[in-house]
């Protein structure tokens, strides 16, 4: 694994799965896997449980963690090219990205996305431009696009709450909110869900379809009622409109998931990504139910980001070695 930006920088998604799930019975084993390194967490939006599990997870590997807010503590980045720097940005990217990737030996970013430009979110520059010029691995801690560590703890999550030997009906459903959020989590579950060993049901009012780049695989259900049915898990999360960016068309029928609706699924394992609106998006009867999974979900944020930066180090640390074995064959 040379990056973790999306479910394609993975070799094998199912084994990573399944050493996210080992590495929670012996979550030290790999403790001097990380010594002498430095995780560099780099923040442009709001985090609870990104920020405190992925360092967590970093510890746990033996790293020392360095964590800064750029939107608050850093000068004003430029992020494009070619541009004369007359105005309000003091630093390029170019620049920056050089000084973390010589302090830091793997970095993670989260930035979200404008919701105003679809051609620019979805080409994920800021992300594209850290990776460009920083010169080390990088995790993306929720981009634009996507957010797979929180996919990967998702998975997790239904693997180790599913024992029968058929696939899961895994239903990913829309949600009401206040105002309009982004894609990220939408996508990069349906993203992960349709590489791994589920039977996926997307269902959302019309208006508010996802990229098909992200959802090709999933089976789309325009009635709520109907995609419930039977469902073994329900992915509770509201998101805007693609094609209609950023908007937040209309909805006559009510969204909510509540325990009416919930007497349609198969005693379903209930998910949601945090944070949550109670009794907006979803039912806090549901929230607290015997069968919610949410409180797991956030758990195994914790292994999620431990199994991604365990094979981001073995890869690093493998590169470094072959390095000094040509460098010593050199020198002999």
């Amino acid at each position: 694994m040379q990056h973790f930006t999306t479910v394609y920088d993975v070799k094998d998604p199912l084994q990573l799965i399944d050493e996210a799930i080992d590495l929670k019975s012996s979550p030290y084993s790999f403790s001097s896997l990380g010594k002498n390194k430095t995780l560099g967490l780099i923040f442009l939006n709001p985090s609870l449980r990104t920020r405190l599990s992925t360092q967590k997870a970093a510890k746990m590997l033996g790293m020392e963690v360095m964590v800064m807010n750029m939107d608050k503590e850093s000068w004003a980045i430029e992020w494009n090219d070619d541009v004369i720097m007359n105005g309000s940005t003091v630093e390029h990217i170019k620049d920056a990205a050089a000084v973390l990737g010589s302090y830091c030996d793997i970095i993670g970013i989260r930035c979200f996305p404008s919701l105003i430009d679809q051609k620019l979110d979805y080409s994920e520059k800021l992300l594209v431009q850290l990776m460009r010029y920083c010169k080390v691995p990088v995790v993306s801690l929720e981009s634009a696009t996507l957010h797979p560590l929180q996919s990967l703890a998702d998975a997790i999550t239904i693997k180790e709450n599913w024992k029968s030997s058929y696939k899961p009906k895994v239903v990913l459903t829309w949600a009401p909110h206040i105002k309009a959020l982004p894609q990220a989590v939408a996508n990069s579950f349906a993203e992960w869900m349709t590489k791994t060993e589920v039977d996926l049901t997307i269902t959302h009012p019309e208006g508010y379809e996802l990229c098909e780049d992200f959802s090709k695989g999933a089976t789309l259900e325009y009635d709520q009622t109907k995609a419930l049915q039977g469902a073994d898990f329900v992915y509770v999360k509201n998101w805007s409109s693609y094609n209609d960016y950023g908007k937040m068309p209309s909805v006559s029928s009510t969204w909510m998931m509540d325990l009416e609706k919930y007497k349609l699924t198969n005693n379903a394992g209930i998910m949601h990504c945090l944070p949550v609106r109670r009794d907006v998006e979803l039912s806090s009867k549901l929230i607290d139910h015997p069968n919610s999974l949410v409180q797991k979900q956030a758990a195994n944020r914790v292994f999620a980001a431990q199994a991604v930066l365990k094979n981001l180090l073995i890869t690093s640390n493998s590169k470094n070695k072959v390095n000094v074995e040509q460098l010593e064959t050199e020198n002999a």
